[in-house]
């Protein structure tokens, strides 16, 4: 049985504060995970005992299915809610978990060969549908649920915790917003979607010890302050990783004024408020401080790109179906044969 939800103790807060990040462990079965991840290599047109048909690194799949991540895996909701101060801050449609999965399954020239975190080019901070702000209340949390197991240079997302700081700061000084390559908007390259140098360029200067990978069994949550700065691995074990990303996104835009009515302490922020008012030198220097251009949303090119990729599914899907109904009537007609 996945472990029932409860509070976060002292110890898992204190750690989120100092890290951005804490790992919940057994928030789903593995019978669960089955589920979701049932019909994978179907849809990606792949098997799963032939490595010569996994033709692609790696897939950010489509979804077909929701599910509801309160009923899914209670004890990781629980913790969403709190660590963004309360499930009535919580938009309900966070509740929704989709099996668009993601699925890393490496390459043979990079079996054996993994890339070390600075080298990787994907880094990035998710939120690739809207203009960016310090504040923005579309991406209030990263969630990562592992559905398959995940080992050490398995394929598990590399994130890069210190990293919180520098992109903080850097929204904290452009009120006018980023775009999601963290581009300023005044900038020619704004509109520039796979524009990935300036996070690449951080992890580029950092040391060993700044780098954390995801690694865990099926069933375990990662739950990371939404300006982590993370990548997708290399897979150098070429293990079949499958997660998913599902979005948690506020109701209202974060508060770094404190709550309404409150005093001013640290009761009135939520725990990813305080990491972001530490992140940025203290609550003092965000007095005042406010957006100066509207919200905007951002329609990226994968969603163009899934909307293909759903229909190729599709189709597999509706020929393994049509495979499976030929063969039950050929075993119907000779069994009644045989019979008769």
């Amino acid at each position: 049985m996945a472990s029932p939800p409860a509070p976060l103790t002292q110890e898992q807060k204190d750690f989120f504060l100092a890290n951005g990040y804490i790992k919940l462990t057994n928030c789903f079965t593995q019978e669960q995970a089955a589920l979701v991840t049932e019909g994978v290599w179907t849809r990606l047109g792949m098997s799963a005992s032939d490595k010569s048909t996994w033709t692609r690194e790696r897939t950010n799949m489509p979804s077909h299915r929701t599910f509801d991540c309160a009923d899914f895996a209670p004890k990781a909701w629980r913790a969403i809610c709190e660590l963004c101060g309360g499930e009535d801050r919580v938009d309900p449609k966070s509740r929704v978990w989709r099996d668009s999965l993601i699925v890393n399954l490496g390459t043979a020239e990079g079996e054996g060969r993994p890339v070390p975190p600075r080298e990787l080019t994907n880094w990035h901070v998710d939120g690739d549908f809207f203009v960016h702000y310090l504040d923005s209340p579309e991406q209030a949390l990263l969630v990562i649920p592992l559905f398959t197991d995940v080992v050490s240079q398995g394929g598990g997302t590399m994130i890069c915790p210190p990293a919180i700081d520098r992109v903080a700061r850097h929204l904290y000084e452009h009120p006018e917003g980023v775009s999601p390559r963290m581009v300023p908007r005044a900038h020619p390259d704004f509109a520039r979607e796979k524009n990935l140098g300036w996070y690449v360029d951080i992890a580029r200067s950092c040391g060993d010890a700044d780098f954390v990978e995801a690694a865990g069994a099926a069933g375990d949550v990662y739950l990371l302050h939404p300006l982590t700065m993370h990548s997708a691995t290399s897979n150098a074990r070429r293990a079949v990783r499958i997660i998913t990303n599902p979005p948690v996104s506020l109701r209202e835009p974060f508060r770094f004024g404190g709550r309404p009515g409150g005093g001013g302490g640290e009761d009135d922020y939520s725990l990813v408020e305080r990491k972001t008012v530490a992140a940025v030198g203290g609550a003092d220097k965000l007095k005042g401080w406010k957006i100066t251009m509207p919200r905007e949303r951002v329609v990226p090119e994968r969603v163009r790109v899934q909307e293909e990729m759903k229909r190729e599914e599709m189709r597999r899907l509706e020929e393994q179906g049509k495979r499976a109904k030929e063969g039950e009537v050929a075993t119907a007609t000779a069994a009644a044969a045989a019979a008769a």
